[in-house]
């Protein structure tokens, strides 16, 4: 099974979380934190899942790979 990605990046009036490849947004929002919150949600929905987090400079920030026993590498956070 393979690893599905979702990007959590800056939109115009606010943030979105998308799934990698996809057309549409899956998640809109005015707040960062909103957006990310709903993308971990439909992200721990998927199975085997990742969440790139991106900051205002579209700058990877973050990446959290759900669940974390699936996670490649052995490291904190």
């Amino acid at each position: 099974m393979t690893r599905k990605v979702y990007h959590v990046t800056p939109a115009p009036g606010g943030w979105k979380g998308k799934a990698q490849g996809g057309a549409k947004s899956s998640v809109t929002g005015s707040t960062k934190s909103s957006v990310v919150s709903k993308t971990i949600d439909i992200a721990k929905g998927q199975g085997k899942s990742q969440v790139i987090i991106h900051g205002r400079d579209g700058r990877i920030q973050e990446e959290r790979t759900y669940p974390r026993s699936s996670d490649p590498r052995r490291t904190k956070g």
